[in-house]
């Protein structure tokens, strides 16, 4: 454990807790978390994880932007549901970058444990597309991911990283009952009028 380390999570938490309450600064606030665990990572070895975190901080400026245009209510945004052909393309992009980055990390780099590292690389870019354009299923993702890489980080001996990871499954949680609860609640209030418009 190392005091960067501890400083990277605690923006990490501050920026997860942010977007679940759909405030638009955990994107700022992510820039810097993604930027400290680049070196973190580098540092282990973990480069599909070091290039995630590159790729995410551009990826906190689309999220902004996103963010910022349109769909404000009382200060948040308003979230939507997946449509079932960006799921799928979304996914088979997932397999094809899980693919291709393994293969490069396990042929032309010393990275440790490459397939697994490159695997939970492209799916977490996947989930961060979908959080960037507010479907609620991105939490699942972040869900099933974020176990995944309580595993990895103990295995690697980053327990404060894999603790950190282990709350972000909380976070996660919370996350996508508060999405589902404003969802729910947006469609409701929607109903009256597309009735009244159908009349």
């Amino acid at each position: 454990m190392s005091p960067l380390e501890i400083v990277a999570v605690l923006f990490n938490v501050v920026g997860v807790f942010l977007t679940a309450q759909r405030v638009r600064w955990c994107w700022p606030v992510s820039v810097i978390a993604v930027l400290l665990y680049a070196w973190i990572f580098y540092d282990v070895k973990l480069y599909s994880d070091m290039l995630l975190q590159l790729i995410f901080a551009g990826l906190q400026g689309y999220g902004w932007w996103r963010w910022s245009t349109g769909r404000i209510e009382a200060g948040k945004v308003r979230v939507e549901r997946l449509p079932r052909r960006t799921a799928v393309i979304s996914l088979l992009a997932g397999v094809v970058g899980a693919l291709t980055l393994g293969s490069v990390m396990h042929h032309l780099t010393d990275a440790s444990i490459p397939w697994a590292d490159a695997t939970l690389t492209s799916f977490s870019l996947v989930a961060s597309v979908w959080a960037a354009r507010k479907y609620v299923v991105s939490w699942w993702l972040w869900i099933v991911l974020d176990v995944l890489y309580v595993g990895m980080y103990l295995y690697k001996d980053l327990n404060v990283t894999a603790g950190l990871y282990a709350g972000f499954v909380v976070l996660a949680f919370y996350g996508l009952r508060a999405w589902q609860k404003d969802l729910l609640a947006q469609e409701q209030q929607a109903a009256p009028s597309t009735v009244g418009a159908a009349a």
